[in-house]
């Protein structure tokens, strides 16, 4: 039997998040929970107490299947860095305090990195001071960063839509004659891992050309031999495509998006804001080739496309929250739900936990042995462990021509 559990989204929102939501709520309910509530804003909004009672939107099988398409953060996200406990004890002791208030025995936190640094620090304090509570981690994000486990739940949606896109947008580029090409540079997100970016080489297949040139943080950005890359390309090719990570950084450290800009502002967690790569890069190839340029950014396009969404991430990411609500079951508490890859051809795969002091603020890069030796392409291992991620459609529920989502009123009351 389970108690009152809270769940709560953090930081980017992915076009399956939700389903995560889904999957606690239900096997919750299955294991008999009397409540499940949902923070309004994550913890942010938790410290003041927002709070919802997700029997008013999923007790209903139709509100479940309608929050499974919906994408973005249904309960609110946020951006909130938990103090230090050492002299913010009163931080945490208030998350308790609302915990006991609604007698909620388990808190489930949905998110990525600095989100698991937010369980671990609640887990932590609570196992310092004796408190009964208990904090579960359900991995979340389309960067694909986190440690131990195979792949995080959003990834591979967001790789659906960026090898989908790049396709489209080939064969745009492709479908002018001129005599001279035009250079499209593509900009994905990825500040410091580049799996998003790399998703790009799926793009190509027996109807794809795929992009000419991949560039990802994980090795450093030369601008010569970019230069030189291009204008070879455009002297062999009447189109050239060309993915490039937000994060890419030259020699010395500095991202390529700071080139000729001011200080980039930095969030709660001290990232800074990254954008512009493309249309930095785009400049400085016209000026120097004369070619004609294109820059296109994705933004948030990639982690909102639910239209577009895997079902294999849809499922993953239901079977994460359906196996964290398990693990509290079972009296867990400072873990992750992670998720084991059995074979990839069919794909098949399992969960299980692991400590949170192992995953939170730990980085997963790209492995530098499925990049090209060239530095700007993608080996076939990246491939056969990308390819699973991104099959299966899920299918929406259209009304007036448009996909429907379920809305919670209580966000436009925060």
């Amino acid at each position: 039997m389970l108690g009152n559990i809270v769940i709560g989204q953090s930081g980017g929102p992915t076009a399956v998040i939700n389903c995560s939501v889904a999957g606690v709520y239900a096997e919750a309910k299955k294991l008999g929970a009397p409540k499940v509530f949902g923070m309004v804003h994550g913890i942010e909004g938790f410290l003041e107490d927002k709070l919802c009672d997700l029997d008013n939107y999923l007790a209903d099988p139709m509100g479940l299947e309608l929050l499974k398409r919906t994408p973005s953060a249904f309960l609110g996200s946020c951006r909130y860095k938990m103090p230090a406990i050492e002299g913010h004890e009163d931080v945490y002791e208030k998350v308790i305090a609302i915990m006991e208030k609604h007698d909620i025995e388990v808190m489930f936190y949905i998110g990525g990195n600095d989100s698991m640094d937010t369980v671990k620090m609640l887990s932590d304090f609570a196992a310092e001071k004796g408190k009964k509570q208990r904090f579960i981690g359900v991995p979340k994000t389309i960067d694909n960063d986190l440690p131990v486990t195979d792949h995080c739940p959003g990834y591979g949606s967001a790789a659906k839509y960026i090898a989908t896109s790049l396709k489209e947008i080939i064969r745009d580029n492709e479908s002018f004659g001129a005599a001279k090409p035009t250079v499209c540079v593509v900009e994905i997100m990825g500040r410091h891992a580049g799996w998003l970016t790399a998703a790009a080489a799926l793009a190509k297949g027996d109807d794809c050309s795929g992009a000419d040139a991949i560039y990802l943080p994980e090795t450093v950005f030369d601008m010569d031999a970019f230069m030189e890359k291009v204008e070879h390309l455009a002297k062999t090719k009447r189109s050239v495509v060309i993915a490039v990570s937000e994060g890419v950084k030259l020699a010395d450290g500095t991202f390529v998006c700071e080139a000729g800009a001011g200080a980039a502002a930095v969030d709660a967690f001290g990232h800074k804001q990254l954008s512009g790569c493309a249309a930095i890069l785009s400049r400085m190839i016209a000026e120097k080739t004369g070619l004609k340029t294109r820059a296109i950014e994705f933004s948030t396009l990639q982690r909102a496309a639910s239209h577009i969404a895997s079902a294999t991430d849809a499922e993953d990411a239901f079977q994460s929250g359906r196996d964290a609500a398990k693990a509290a079951a079972d009296g867990k508490t400072g873990v992750m739900v992670i998720l084991k890859r059995l074979q990839s051809d069919p794909y098949l795969c399992g969960t299980d936990i692991y400590d949170i002091h192992e995953i939170a603020n730990v980085e997963r890069h790209v492995p530098v042995e499925w990049i090209t030796e060239d530095g700007c392409g993608l080996t076939e291992d990246f491939i056969a462990y990308a390819s699973p991620l991104i099959q299966g459609e899920v299918p929406q529920i259209y009304v007036n021509g448009t996909p429907r989502h379920l809305i919670m009123k209580e966000l436009a009351e925060f």
